[in-house]
Parts: structure tokens; sequence; C-alpha cells
């Protein structure tokens, strides 16, 4: 009843407000005539600090509209609770075109007569996969300049109210609100929009979108561009359409529209890898069968008479070859020829993905007016934190103003601090997996002692060895600690960066992005690395083990060689965080907004007012993409760095940014709140990380193929060793095991029982019998082998680099079309700005002063000639 009573009172409240003005799921103040661009919102909580807020944003307030802006509020009385307060912002035309010239926005100034690409004979194959070209094409290509009001005329301004696309209007608003003083405290003058959230001042600051996502807006000046967005793109019903990246752009900001591109076209690429990666996988599948490797293991006449020494000191017992004979034939799937010839080829991919990517990024630049971006976001980037915290200035020698700096010994001492930090939290994650090893070595001991049986010597499971049980089980530990590392590192990383205080947004997304990517590269692939360059190449040999701390013996290899482990570890960890980032991504922003969904659902929209709709929903942060890039490039080192062990990870890339794409759409469309557009030319420092992984991945590749697989072994055997013409890689195990006699085992390592009265064991390895003069010492057949393997990784270095660069050399990185078109369009705009200019000038001819105007008139001409002549 008292929930019934407060309901009708609300609806009595909201039916008195709206009998003066239109519906609440509006974008425009209650006139209906000027767009809201930015809101602020509020709660008039009475604490101790009440009367600061209240003089912070009364101060705050009455400078915006000093600055301009034109402001209304929602009193809390309005509000579905009736606790917050809701100011609306709007930007005038005198606001928005003096900005427009500061922040140096392009605008349209003539259409577009460069003809359009040739069309592809594809297309009509690829027509289902292509979306209407209203969606893929919202507004007509226009020849762009930098906006000036003094030459307003010159632009296509044909209505003031939609000339600035709502994304430029919220990002001139941002500007101003960033930049807005609010008072002085402790003797500092203290301004922006951001600090101002910070201190609980305002609770949030959010543009609006333009409509529900499920249904149309109805105001007909309204584009509903938000509902065309879930229904053309974010909807999973709609992973095999391409993304409307220009109605991306225009709703949501250069910055993420690039994003996008980025992510879509890294996507298409993968196909190419996933469809190779399947293709070795198969003949792997194909060819178990004829593994020589694993029927001779499998044999009960070769496998079943090889006694194995034991997997751990004196609680372990003999065991037989063939117990292992399930793991060796799924080891063959992944450990075959079509290894080598996948991982050449991805440093190929890798390369011609890079490149392409390269090509495609200047098309994007050319076509959203980005092109002379780099020097303007110099200029314009400069972070508010940096001019609030530097107190001292010194002249600039380029722009001979005054402006903050940061003294050289305070910098110093930030960085020392700062560096001293990440080192401090990479040595705890190098700790944690030195504390999984410790794990794995102790583990790995009962697990041999339970799983060998005494009286049939067969395991209890026949795939699951101890080394795969260890294997799995550490991975899954592994993966649980790189999780909780990640969710303290990420605020602390934040936190030294803040402490830095970059000069510039880029340079703060730069730093804390290589901060962020250091942790997390040794984070993600200690593990992998320990498994594929350290795990079972320091063992020892039965009576002279190698231990750890002088306690734990090192792990061995499985007979079938350490590929397999490799492929485990990369699969848990991989395919985990893909998981684990869907359902961080997709179900906690959802479960957050349910409650406010139902309520704008099951509401009247008139009732439910547009900006209270988008206060309900998630923020997403100015670090919201940082995440994103970080998440993807993190999986593009799993499907790069590793990619000789495991051939299907292409294929789980694959289809994890399928799903990826749709995730990020629907959570950024439906929801979070609208962020503020901001610009963005490329994919920035990322482009640096993956061409470094690229080169990396080379040589992690070429060491895996030689040292982890035993594919090298294996040719070596079969072209120096073996003596069987009709089938030569007959008799590979037995020439890889070499022979210890039991009497040899000192104390430490001898077992407790031998039954059966074994008088030698065999172990992986190359060296010579008990009866040979240099007994257990290294045969000359290793040396052979380490030889190979060296060889082998210099020459599969340089092929593939050589291709590399050839490949890099031979694709220019801006398609000639685009350095044409380039060229055309600033010639067009350079000949319809002088021609603005003559016509000025001959007006002035006509009026004023002839002697100084028909000098500047020759001057035009001679200007216009010379640009023709060029």
């Amino acid at each position: 009843q008292q929930s019934g009573r407060k309901y009708n009172l609300f609806l009595k409240r909201r039916l008195r407000i709206d009998k003066r003005h239109q519906s609440k799921d509006s974008i425009f103040f209650r006139d209906g005539v000027r767009r809201i661009d930015f809101v602020l919102s509020y709660v008039d909580d009475l604490n101790k600090e009440w009367e600061k807020k209240l003089e912070r944003r009364k101060e705050f307030e009455s400078n915006l509209q000093k600055a301009g802006l034109e402001l209304e509020t929602e009193d809390k009385k309005e509000s579905e609770d009736g606790k917050i307060f809701f100011v609306k912002i709007h930007a005038p035309w005198e606001v928005l075109i003096t900005y427009a010239e500061v922040l140096n926005i392009k605008v349209p100034i003539k259409e577009n007569d460069i003809p359009s690409m040739v069309e592809n004979p594809l297309d009509c194959v690829l027509s289902p996969l292509r979306l209407p070209e209203k969606v893929m094409h919202p507004e007509p290509d226009y020849f762009t300049a930098p906006f000036s009001k003094d030459k307003q005329e010159l632009y296509l301004i044909n209505d003031e109210s939609t000339f600035f696309s709502p994304s430029m209007r919220n990002r001139i608003v941002n500007y101003i609100l960033t930049r807005c003083p609010y008072g002085t405290e402790e003797g500092k003058k203290k301004f922006g929009i951001k600090r101002l959230l910070n201190n609980g001042t305002y609770t949030a600051a959010y543009p609006l979108h333009d409509c529900q996502y499920w249904k149309k807006a109805n105001d007909p000046n309204c584009d509903s561009e938000r509902y065309t967005l879930y229904m053309e793109w974010a909807r999973f019903l709609r992973f095999y359409k391409e993304q409307p990246l220009d109605l991306i752009r225009k709703y949501y900001g250069e910055k993420i529209g690039i994003y996008f591109a980025w992510l879509g076209f890294y996507t298409e690429m993968l196909f190419l890898a996933a469809v190779v990666g399947l293709i070795c996988f198969l003949y792997g599948l194909f060819t178990m069968d004829e593994n020589m490797s694993s029927k001779e293991i499998c044999d009960p006449a070769i496998g079943g008479e090889i006694i194995m020494c034991p997997l751990c000191d004196q609680e372990c017992e003999y065991w037989r070859l063939n117990t292992t004979c399930e793991s060796s034939q799924y080891s063959h799937l992944f450990d075959n020829v079509a290894t080598l010839f996948f991982a050449i080829f991805m440093g190929i991919w890798v390369t011609l993905f890079l490149e392409f990517w390269k090509r495609r990024q200047a098309r994007l630049k050319y076509e959203w007016d980005l092109v002379d971006f780099e020097e303007e976001q110099q200029q314009l980037q400069l972070r508010p934190e940096y001019e609030a915290k530097c107190t001292q200035k010194k002249r600039n020698p380029v722009t001979q103003e005054m402006e903050p700096y940061l003294p050289l010994t305070s910098q110093a001492v930030r960085f020392c601090i700062s560096g001293a930090t990440v080192l401090f939290w990479v040595s705890l994650i190098i700790a944690s997996m030195i504390a999984v090893i410790v794990y794995r070595l102790a583990v790995y001991a009962a697990f041999a002692s339970l799983m060998e049986n005494t009286q049939t010597l067969q395991p209890i499971s026949g795939l699951l060895t101890p080394q795969l049980a260890t294997s799995v089980t550490a991975s899954c530990l592994n993966f649980v600690i790189i999780m909780i590392l990640n969710f303290f590192y990420e605020r602390i990383a934040i936190w030294i960066t803040d402490m830095e205080i970059p000069r510039t947004h880029m340079e703060y997304e730069n730093r804390l992005t290589m901060k962020m990517f250091l942790f997390q590269f040794v984070n993600y692939y200690s593990s992998c690395f320990y498994v594929a360059f350290f795990k079972g190449k320091f063992v020892g040999y039965p009576g002279a083990y190698t231990y750890m701390f002088n306690r734990w013996r090192n792990e061995e290899c499985d007979p079938a060689g350490c590929l397999i482990e490799l492929t485990t570890q990369l699969t848990i960890v991989m395919a985990g965080k893909q998981i684990w980032g869907n359902i961080q991504e997709a179900i906690v922003p959802w479960i957050c907004n349910w409650w406010g969904r139902r309520k704008a659902r099951n509401n009247p929209e008139n009732l439910y007012s547009r900006w209270e709709q988008d206060h309900d929903l998630q923020t997403f942060g100015a670090l919201g993409l940082f995440y994103e890039y970080l998440e993807m490039v993190i999986q593009f080192g799993f499907i790069t760095l590793f990619v000789a062990s495991f051939p299907l990870a292409p294929l789980l890339a694959l289809m994890n940014n399928i799903l990826e794409i749709r995730v990020d759409s629907w959570k950024l469309t439906t929801q979070y709140r609208r962020p503020v557009a901001a610009k963005a030319h490329s994919i920035g420092v990322w482009q640096e990380i993956l061409n470094g992984m690229a080169i990396l991945s080379v040589v992690t590749n070429a060491f895996i193929v030689a040292f982890t697989s035993d594919m090298i072994p294996r040719l070596v055997y079969y072209y120096a060793y073996s003596e069987n013409e009709v089938s030569p890689m007959s008799g590979y195990i037995n020439n890889s095991l070499s022979v210890f006699l039991i009497s040899d085992f000192p104390e430490r390592n001898e077992p407790k029982e031998n039954p059966e009265n074994f008088v030698i064991c065999r172990y992986r390895d190359y060296r010579y019998p008990p009866d040979h003069e240099r007994k257990y010492l290294h045969t000359m057949q290793f040396w052979h082998i380490l030889a190979a393997k060296l060889a082998f990784i210099i020459i599969m270095e340089h092929v593939v680099f050589i291709v590399k660069f050839f490949v890099a050399w031979m694709i220019p990185d801006v398609p000639a079309d685009v350095k044409a078109k380039i060229k055309r369009e600033k010639y067009l705009t350079q000949k319809i700005l002088h021609e603005y200019e003559l016509e000025k000038l001959k007006e002035r001819l006509c009026q004023g002063d002839k002697r100084a105007t028909e000098k500047e008139f020759i001057a035009t001409e001679g200007r216009m000639e010379l640009s023709r002549a060029m």
C-alpha cells in the first residue's frame, strides 16, 4: 500500500509537469527547440560538505553561462526517485562556431566530385553480407575545410541546428566543461568537470543517446541513429553482416570508430589463418594412425616391454612406456610436419595483417577527414590535470606563450617511484610463477605415485598421465592467479600514471598502455614460456637429477614431447581469458542495468525522461577502449607467439572475435551511456606493440619447433641414424631413450619397491649406456641434434624475416588511389578558398581603398595560378 501511494504521488507530480511541456523522452529543452548537448546530475545531500558543493556548483554553472552555454535545471521533485537534480546544457550557434574554430573542426564546403571506386565483381556474391546504403553511408561525401567564423558563407550551412552533428556538439561542450573554472581553493585555481565528479559535487556528466535502442524516437527531428545501430549492428543475429563504420563514427566519434574498424579487419584476416590452421590440424588427425612413434609406444611388443625410470624419487615406481599410448597419439595432432609449415605461414600472415591494416587505416584517415589530425592533436590534448597540478610556468619557444611545466627534478622523482612500482609488480608475477612451478613439482610426484598400479603397471586412466594431470591443474591455478593479479595491478597502473602527470591525453594513454601491456605480457605469457622453453630441458638423468631449491626434482616431458602440455596450457589460459572477458563485458553491465531497463520498458515514455534513462546506464570511462585493445592484443600474442604448438588458436580467436564485435557493440549501444566523441587517426601505440610482437613471434615459434616439438630429433634420426630403408622411422623411440642401470641409483632416488626385479630402466635423453667407457655422458647424436636445432632456428628466422621485409616493402602503406584523392582534395579545397577570397576582394574593391586591395587581389590571383601549376 505504501509503495502504491508513492507511485500515485509520482504519477500526479509527473502529470502536473507534463501539462506544461512535451514528452520527457526527448533530447530537447522544454521549448522543444534547443537540443540537449550534455547533462550534469547531482544529489542535494545535506552533509557537512553540502554548502561547499553548492557554492562550487553555483560558480561552475555561472561560468558555463558566461562561456555562452544555456542551462535548464530539472528539479529533484521531477525525477523518478525524487532525489536527483539534472542540469541540461545547450550550446547555441555562437558557441559552436567559436569552439569549432578553436578545435579546428573540419566541415563540408562542397560535395565530393571524385568518382567512387570501380565496382567489385564479387559484389553480387557478397551482397548477403552488405548493409543498406543508407546505413553504411548516412551522409554524402564532402570536401571539407577547417571551420572559420569569418568565412561562414563558404560552408554548406543549410540548417544551423543540424550543421554540427550531435557528436561534434558534445565534443565541443565537453571541451568547455573540462576547462571551466569553479573557484579557488587552498590558494589554487580549480577547474574542470572531472574534479567536480571526483569530489562528489556532481554525480555524473554525459551526452544523451538520441532515442531508446529498441524503438525509434517519436520526434521527427531525431535521426534515431541508436535504434539503427542496434537493429543493424548490435544484435548477434547480424554477426555475418559488415559493420556500419561511417555511422559508428558519426554517432560515437572517430576514436571508437577506428577501434571497431581495426577489430573487424583483424577478424577478417583471422579467417585465413583459421582455415590454414584447421587444415594443419586435420592433417595431424588423418595421419594419426600412420605415426610410427605412437605406433611403437602403443605396441605391447615394443612400448609394453620398455620399462621407464620412476617419475619421482622413492615413492614412484617403474612403469611401462605403453601407458602413455593415448597421449602420444594426441600429441601427433599438434606435433607433425604441418606444424613447421604453419609456423612459417603465421610469420608471413602477421606481416600481411599489419601491412594491409596500414592501408585500411590510411583509407579511413582520408574518408574521415583525419589526414591533418596529428598536428592538431598535439595542440589540443593538453590535460586539465596537468594544467592544474603544474603551478610553474615557462615560455613556449614555438608559441611564445607562457604555459605550465613540470620541473625536471619532480619528473625524475616521479619516474623513479613509477619504475620501482612496476618492477615490484613484475617481480611479484615472476614469484607467483615460481610458486606455480613449485606446485607442479610437488603435485607431480603425488600424481605420479597415485597413477601407478603395482600389479598391472597400467594407469588409472588411459589419457590422464601424471604430466597431463599436473599441467591441467597447474594451468587452472595459474589462470586464477593471473586474474587476481590483473585486478590489483589495473588500479596500481592508473595510480602511478596519474602520479607521473603526463602532459597530453595521448602521452597519458601511451604511458598507461606500456605499463599495462608489460604487466599483462609477463602475467599471461610467463607460464607458456616456462612450458615451451624450460620444462624438461634441465632434468638431468637418473642418479644425477637437478632439483629446484635442492628439494623438488625438475619436471620431465612426456615421452612423446612437451608440445601437448604447451597446447594444454595455451588452451586453458586463452579460452579461460576469453570466456571470463565476455562474461565481464556483457553479463555484469546487463545485471547492473536490469532494474533500470525494466522501469524504462514498463513505464510510459513521458514518465521516464531521456536523461534519467541514460543516467541509469553504466559509464563508458575514458579507459573503456583501452581495455578492449588490451584484450585483443593479448589474444594476438596467443595466436602468434605460441601458434606452432596449437594450430587451432586462430580458429578459437576467430569465433571469439565474431562474438566480441557483437558483444562490444551491444553493450555500447544498450548498456552504456553515450561516450563523449573523441578523435583518433590510428590505433596509436598499439601499432608499435603489434609490430614488436610480430617480430618476437618468429623467434618464439622457431624455438618451439626446434626445442619443444620432436620434429628435429625425428629428422636427424630419419636422415642420419635410421637403418631401415623400408620404414625409416621404425626404431626411433628405442633410439631416443637411453639406458640406466638400476643398481646405479643413489639412495635418494631409488624406488622403495622393485617387485619384478628390473635391472635396467629407460629415460628420455641421448646418453651412453652404463657399459660404455663414457658412461651416462651425452652421445654424438645429442650434439648432432643440438646443432640441427640451432641451424634450423637460424635458417627459419632468416627465411621468414626476409619474406616479411620483402612483403612489407612490396605493399605501400597508403594506396595509390588514396594518395591521389588526398592531393585532389587539397587542390580543390585551396581553389574554393582562393575563389572565395577573390570574391571578397572584388567586393572590397568596389567599396573600399582601391590601392590596398588591388595589390591583395593580384597576390591572391598569383597564389591561385601557383596552386594550379603545382
